[in-house]
């Protein structure tokens, strides 16, 4: 179970829909078009009731206007057994408001920011492009988890085998082979501070072991439309780990779905007993540490071959917003990027 100072507070997002790919500029999203749709519903505590118990439950996010003139939705959600209930769809037509003018200029080498809720895209460059993509594979990673139902509170030993891959780039890690910790805490290292060896070990634990895992984050984003993406494993320490940020916009999304990924990517910081040691750990987004955006779905990466990139679903003028951006330049670059999107998107008027 894993638990700090304060609880966790349940958090969920009351707008629930897939969309897919019908032509490379978003002319058309397919989404669930009944807004009173149960959501998932989670507890407030145990993760593994987050993901296993039957429970009923309901969630509220409090209006939170942040610097930037960003607030939060407020949302009432209830669900029986936690299950997403089937609705008919709609197509929409989407706006591409991409030729705007005063758009700001991004360094990444691929950038999308999206309406939430109706698919517009605000914000385009490159992001048809299939690019490696780094630790934003975590995500998907936790949204197979999350739909295994497994046991959160099972207990998982790290092995040396988690350490490395076959084609992986190399990284540290404040973690050893012999760590023992529940799934839950794996999988906050995983998304919180981009763990390596606990995405690897959450894999390995998967029924059917890595490679049973690889292929079903595979199937989950063929299933979700995400036409340019492939995964070789979990971590994103392989180059072969490749999106568009146009995929990653439908990711983002279906894991803003999920109120476990919600809280456990958004934590700014958790202190880790490993019973025989405590690591002081931090968020790897120091837009989530720092505070002042309304961020609700976090997720960075790195390798060389991906450059700095960044996910992350906001509430930005009260629209939630999907921002991606892949192969910046640095730590840096990546965050005036952001922010540059983030404070533009904040003064767009919202289409009627």
């Amino acid at each position: 179970m894993v638990k700090t100072s304060n609880k966790f507070l349940m958090r969920a997002l009351g707008i629930s829909f897939l969309f897919g790919m019908s032509s490379v500029s978003f002319a058309d999203i397919v989404m669930n078009s009944n807004p009173n749709q149960a959501n998932l519903s989670w507890s407030s505590e145990e993760a593994n009731q987050l993901l296993n118990a039957d429970v009923s439950a309901s969630a509220e996010l409090a209006d939170e206007p942040s610097p930037q003139g960003s607030t939060k939705v407020s949302t009432s959600i209830r669900s029986s057994n936690g299950a997403v209930q089937s609705a008919p769809s709609k197509t929409v037509q989407i706006f591409d408001t991409s030729v705007n003018a005063h758009q700001p200029s991004v360094n990444a080498r691929a950038a999308l920011v999206m309406d939430g809720q109706t698919g517009e895209v605000l914000y385009s460059k490159n992001s048809n492009t299939a690019l490696p993509i780094a630790s934003i594979t975590k995500l998907m990673t936790a949204v197979v988890i999350a739909d295994s139902r497994l046991n959160m509170s099972e207990k998982i030993t790290l092995q040396q085998g988690d350490f490395s891959c076959s084609g992986c780039k190399s990284s540290s890690s404040t973690l050893r082979a012999g760590d023992s910790m529940n799934r839950a805490e794996a999988l906050l290292f995983a998304l919180m501070k981009s763990e390596n060896p606990a995405a690897s070990a959450l894999a390995r634990t998967y029924p059917g072991g890595r490679p049973a895992f690889f292929a079903a984050m595979n199937a989950k984003a063929k299933s979700l439309g995400m036409h340019s993406t492939r995964y070789v494993e979990s971590t994103g320490l392989h180059p072969g780990n490749v999106s568009s940020a146009r995929d990653l916009g439908i990711l983002v999304n279906t894991a803003s779905q999920y109120g476990l990924i919600r809280q456990f990517s958004t934590t700014p910081s958790y202190d880790f007993n490993l019973g025989y040691r405590v690591l002081k750990s931090n968020n790897t987004n120091a837009l989530v540490r720092n505070g002042g955006w309304n961020i609700n779905i976090s997720k960075t990466g790195y390798i060389s071959e991906a450059g700095r990139c960044v996910v992350m679903h906001t509430t930005l003028n009260n629209r939630p917003a999907v921002v991606v951006l892949l192969g910046a330049d640095s730590s840096a670059a990546r965050t005036n990027d952001a922010t540059r999107l983030m404070t533009w998107v904040s003064q767009l008027p919202k289409r009627i």
